[in-house]
């Protein structure tokens, strides 16, 4: 049996450790370094260095890593071994600390969006001190910021400490509001990770789920999830050891996984970690879903981490749960039962809803792919339309406020919520029922964003929640430091500003056609495809967000337009070309080879003076499908080839035309999976996959 608290961070170069094997002062001044997100001082960086080589060399460590995670949504490294020689050749392990702060790998060979050309290659990695360092697979991994030669930023990493930054800043300033000094408040997250665990022999008899990730072809199983017996099931002795051994090995690289279970759609399962500071967090999920990957091989399955790979069940998505903590551990979230911390949690849940609102497409944009459009808007996942989801207690209060008058409700409660005016009502906690299909659901003291895709790095999503907060309460600041009579301001503020961002508060169903019309009229955007949110990116008013805030240049953002864009159209191209191979050299082939011993059947039956009219019929079906398809298939084919100069106009195309004749195609070849002999099918069926 594991012992927890031996194995947990045993791989990780954590304050325990550092404060084991550093002198003093050079321990107190990285310390400053990662709770204050101050400069580091160079003077420590070759004992940090060496301390960390002895440290990773005593836990069977070979080599070294800047472990970063550039704009291809996964991590990257480069390994070095720690041998170097000295002057009479003798063998030697050194690791300097120049070795720890900078590396250079090829900056021209990741996505960069036009920032880098192929012949501008040299980039550049930078120690994320704040980040821990780990070891995995003998390697001493090294958390980094990736920038270009030029000091454009070409990873996910920079921008979130920028946006953690702005946001500590105008959240401390807001505190000072209310009389209160602290260093630091922290974006803390905890992300839930939803995840499909298939065999790995079907996996690999199936060309789309090893090329795209999903199944692009597939008829519904006889059963699905109609009885909802898999949620929170008994989980299966397979799966079960699995999950154990996931367990250690993300304790041993400090992930605090804390919560399993069966999730709804059968072979589909979740993880999810405690709360950590929005850096940590992002490090600590990218390596759950690399070691879930790493895991599943040994027993015997493949994790898929696609938001949809199976039609007509329940996708994965990576609820992005958000709240804001001070270093001295208050969430700043949590309503509280003093009038005083009241009036500072509705200034806080003002400036949220107020930049949920005006940056509902930031946060559309950070959730959109190839992928995650097939997933929203169904089976428990949020709609493409974003919107907040307060409860009804809180709703309550919100409207007491606009109105100016007492409310009607009483509820169950004990926390009083008061910004100088005793009109409102008790506000409980947690009241009311969770919303499934609120895109940003606040849940009693934090806000849930379910929008996320389970195979997205939570970066992008929290780098624009983090901005646009900073940027409400920035605002808001300026307004109230300017104040005679804070109070009064206060109050004329939250009233004001709740009353013009009502329409983003939104507590029914999400999915209803009716919504739909609503959010419309509300004026509330509906970006129901990657291409026709991603083009917004650019729009001046977010270039002009991120720039007030030092997170992205107007270069960086149009960068990230057109490597989503760019994404985009190459993951429909590739799914495109899987279907066309599984079509023209399984399928269709497969589909005819039964056609043709039928007619073999049919003919020698009419030989002997036998009808066969049952059989003639379906030959003559399965030849008019065949013949169907064939047409489909060679207009996907002239489709796929389409070339396009512009990268907007391809991504347009794919989700026009492309996706549309995937469907048509998809259409067929899943009806003849339903009238052709099981044994001549040639891939794995969905009864196969999510029933072994």
């Amino acid at each position: 049996m594991t012992n927890i608290s031996e194995v947990f961070a045993s791989m990780v170069f954590d304050d325990r450790v550092m404060r084991q094997v550093l002198p003093k002062a050079v321990y107190e001044s990285l310390k400053k370094t990662r709770l204050e997100a101050k400069s580091l001082d160079s003077d420590v960086a070759d004992v940090v260095a060496t301390a960390m080589k002895d440290w990773a060399i005593g836990k069977g460590a070979t080599h070294f890593t800047h472990w970063f995670q550039p704009m291809t949504g996964i991590t990257a490294e480069k390994h070095d071994s720690f041998i170097s020689f000295d002057k009479n050749g003798q063998v030697l392990t050194e690791f300097s600390g120049k070795e720890l702060i900078k590396g250079e790998p090829d900056a021209s060979s990741f996505p960069s969006g036009g920032l880098r050309a192929t012949f501008e290659a040299r980039g550049y990695t930078a120690w994320d001190p704040t980040s821990y360092a780990f070891i995995k697979d003998n390697t001493l991994c090294i958390p980094t910021a990736f920038c270009s030669y030029t000091g454009q930023i070409l990873d996910k990493k920079t921008p979130l400490l920028r946006s953690m930054d702005a946001l500590s800043d105008e959240a401390v300033r807001t505190l000072r509001l209310f009389g209160k000094e602290v260093k630091r408040v922290n974006a803390t997250i905890g992300a839930e990770q939803e995840y499909f665990l298939i065999d790995k022999a079907d996996y690999q008899k199936r060309l789309d789920l090893k090329v795209t990730g999903r199944t692009v072809l597939g008829a519904p199983a006889s059963k699905g999830q109609e009885m909802e017996d898999h949620y929170f099931g008994s989980i299966k002795p397979r799966v079960k050891a699995f999950m154990e051994d996931l367990d250690e090995e993300l304790w041993k690289l400090g992930v605090s996984a804390k919560t399993e279970h069966n999730e709804v759609a059968p072979c589909q399962h979740e993880m999810a970690p405690i709360f950590d500071n929005a850096n940590r967090a992002t490090d600590a999920n990218q390596l759950a879903m690399e070691m879930m990957k790493k895991v599943a091989e040994r027993h015997g399955f493949a994790c898929l981490l696609h938001e949809k790979p199976f039609d007509g069940i329940n996708g994965s998505g990576k609820h992005n749960n958000w709240a804001l903590s001070t270093d001295r551990g208050e969430n700043l979230l949590d309503p509280g039962s003093t009038p005083k911390d009241n009036a500072q949690f509705l200034l806080f849940l003002t400036a949220i809803i107020k930049a949920v609102d005006d940056y509902q497409d930031l946060l559309r944009i950070s959730v959109a792919s190839a992928g995650n459009d097939h997933r929203l808007g169904a089976n428990e996942a949020p709609p493409a339309i974003v919107s907040i989801f307060v409860g009804e207690d809180l709703d309550e209060v919100i409207s007491s406020i606009i109105d100016e008058k007492e409310s009607g409700r009483k509820a169950k409660g004990a926390s009083i919520l008061d910004i100088g005016t005793g009109v409102l009502p008790k506000l409980a906690k947690d009241t009311t029922d969770r919303n499934r299909t609120s895109p940003f659901a606040f849940t009693g003291n934090k806000f849930e964003f379910r929008m996320p895709g389970s195979s997205f790095n939570i970066a992008c999503t929290n780098v624009m929640l983090n901005t646009a907060v900073a940027d409400s309460l920035a605002v808001f600041c300026d307004e109230l430091e300017k104040a005679s009579d804070f109070n009064s301001a206060l109050k004329v503020l939250v009233k004001r500003e709740l009353a013009a961002h009502r329409r983003i508060l939104f507590n029914g169903n999400g999915y209803s056609k009716e919504w739909e019309e609503e959010a419309a009229r509300r004026g509330l955007s509906n970006y129901k495809t990657t291409p026709d949110a991603v083009v917004h990116y650019a729009d001046e008013k977010n270039v002009a967000l991120f720039a007030r805030h030092h997170v992205y240049t107007r270069e960086e953002v149009v960068s990230r337009m057109e490597i989503g864009l760019d994404e985009y159209q190459k993951i429909i191209h590739i799914e495109a070309n899987a279907m066309l191979e599984m079509l023209k050299r399984q399928i269709i082939p497969a589909c005819i080879r039964y056609s043709d011993s039928l007619a073999q059947g049919v003919s020698t039956k009419v030989s002997l003076g036998l009808e066969a009219r049952g059989e003639k019929e379906l030959v003559r079906k399965i030849t008019a499908l065949v013949d169907s398809l064939l047409e489909e298939v060679d207009k996907l084919d002239l489709l796929n080839q389409k070339e396009l100069d512009d990268v907007y106009a391809s991504a347009r195309f794919c989700a026009n035309s492309i996706v549309g004749q995937m469907a048509a195609c998809r259409r067929i070849s899943d009806t003849l999976e339903t009238m052709v002999d099981k044994t001549c099918w040639p891939v794995p069926t969905y009864s196969d996959i999510l029933f072994y």
